[in-house]
């Protein structure tokens, strides 16, 4: 999983870097900062791709495994953002960065969870004619 999640890993860090120069934050990059930022984005894949295995855990119940979910993939990008000062470390940055990321998270798991819904809906209905 994590190595099919991280293919994408250079096209990330590719916008980051891009809307970070666009924005004047960044004008240019060392090959430490750039090889930094290739390792971070593969490494935040892994752990990204890995914690989806929390819904195989059968015994877990299905809130439990996304509040799990959810906490690990914010510590990761949390943790990368600041490592690589993607972020500012005041308050604001990160209440800003904390409302983006339970909003998207959120998003995510309401399209997934309308998605299941109407295919349910269809199967059962499939399975109710005779």
């Amino acid at each position: 999983r994590g190595l099919m999640a991280c293919a994408g890993g250079p096209v990330v860090l590719a916008i980051i870097y891009g809307i970070l120069g666009a924005t004047g934050a960044v004008a240019s990059l060392s090959p430490a900062e750039v090889c930094q930022g290739i390792l971070s984005i593969t490494v935040m894949a892994f752990i990204a791709a890995g914690i989806t295995g929390i819904y195989t855990l059968e015994q877990l119940p299905l809130i439990s495994a996304i509040l799990i979910h959810a906490g690990v993939l914010y510590l990761d990008y949390l943790i990368m953002y600041l490592c690589n000062n993607w972020i500012p470390r005041n308050a604001a940055a990160l209440w800003t960065f904390t409302a983006v990321f339970a909003a998207g998270f959120a998003l995510v798991w309401l399209i997934i969870y309308t998605s299941i819904k109407i295919k349910t809906r269809r199967l059962n209905a499939r399975l109710e004619k005779p």
